[in-house]
């Protein structure tokens, strides 16, 4: 027997649970109403048809975003049904519209499927980006040697650069995402290994801000996660060249003095334009979306890359490669903003720099 409290605890949890059923119901329900026979699903259920041409990812691939992103509450095969909702709408350059006509499913419905993938990913983006673990450095090194064309920078394990991506700019603050190439945007900085796989991200700066404010302001930087010491980071010359708190080496400045400076130069700008092409891929995969200014809010911007990052790395985790177009390359190579000086906290990295130079001279003169 219940009486008093008790009766009304009694009812509130039973009413909690009849809430939860009846919305497991609902959405299961909901989407078994789908029409199965719409071209879009068809094509997914058919397990011999390849997705590329309309998801922009490997049949491959998108199973192993859907496992990801799998969660212990899911039913039935809604899960799976969001995760393909969110990469059309990537691939077909953010429209409700058309993916609300594609799913045959109401535009609204479309909006939250959406924003709760996006959201999903953005708070699960360490399934797929992450620094390598201590024994993999190694083979990372390696690759970078490979990469430049000199064992000397085996102690290279990452490469690290701003992309800048176009968005449609808040009314307040406007100015602030004028970037220097004279259009809008904020950015994304990213470190990407030798295989173009993306280490760390971090999104979200207007365009106006340098980039080395951008990575003294970044996670990595300030709680000095990355590189391990005795490993080093390559990066343009609008970084400083550090040693200390974080090993970043940047080229030389032009015009260089010597055959030394210059060979220095070559492979070192072998092994960082790994960063760019990085960023090529994944601009050419999402170029509907990314090659003009996103069409969301810019608040929802820096979700929308770094889900476009994450799906990059699946990508590649489950063999799904492609070039990058030369016209998005072409988007990415334009001049550096100017460095900025050294702060107090801070060592020059330029001994280093001129240590490995002089090795790979010698390396070259052998």
């Amino acid at each position: 027997m219940y009486g008093g409290e008790d009766l009304f605890d009694a009812w509130e949890y039973y009413w909690i649970r009849f809430s939860k059923i009846f919305h497991v119901i609902f959405r299961s329900t909901a989407y078994c109403k789908l029409n199965q026979e719409v071209p879009i699903l068809r094509l997914w259920f058919n397990v011999e048809a390849e997705l590329q041409q309309d998801f922009r990812l490997t049949r491959r691939a998108m199973q192993g975003v859907q496992r990801l992103l799998q969660r212990e509450q899911d039913h039935g095969w809604g899960s799976q049904l969001e995760v393909l909702i969110y990469v059309y709408w990537l691939a077909h350059g953010l429209s409700y519209r058309v993916v609300s006509s594609v799913f045959g499913v109401p535009k609204s419905t479309v909006h939250r499927v959406v924003h709760r993938v996006a959201q999903l990913i953005w708070k699960n983006l360490k399934l797929a980006i992450r620094f390598p673990l201590p024994e993999e450095l190694d083979a990372i090194g390696q690759g970078f040697g490979q990469l430049s064309g000199t064992p000397v920078l085996n102690s290279v394990v990452g490469a690290i650069d701003v992309c800048h991506f176009r968005v449609k700019p808040p009314s307040l603050h406007r100015i602030d995402y004028l970037n220097y190439k004279g259009f809008f945007s904020i950015n994304m900085q990213a470190i990407c290994d030798s295989k173009v796989k993306f280490l760390d991200i971090f999104v979200g700066y207007p365009g106006s801000v340098h980039d080395t404010r951008i990575m003294k302001n970044s996670t990595f930087y300030r709680t000095q996660q990355y590189p391990p010491t005795g490993y080093i980071i390559l990066v343009d010359g609008g970084y400083p060249c550090l040693d200390k708190p974080i090993g970043l080496i940047t080229p030389y400045k032009e015009p260089v003095r010597g055959r030394t400076e210059s060979c220095f130069n070559y492979h070192h700008s072998r092994g960082r334009s790994i960063v760019e092409r990085a960023f090529g891929v994944m601009k050419t995969r999402w170029r509907s979306t990314l090659f003009k200014a996103l069409e969301v809010r810019p608040t929802f911007s820096p979700v929308v890359i770094a889900t476009c990052a994450f799906l990059h790395n699946v990508c590649l985790e489950n063999g799904d490669m492609l070039d990058p177009d030369d016209d998005v390359a072409q988007d990415i190579f334009d001049p550096q903003p100017p460095r900025e000086a050294l702060v107090a906290n801070e060592s020059s990295g330029r001994a280093k720099r001129d240590e490995l130079a002089a090795l790979i001279s010698g390396h070259v003169q052998e």
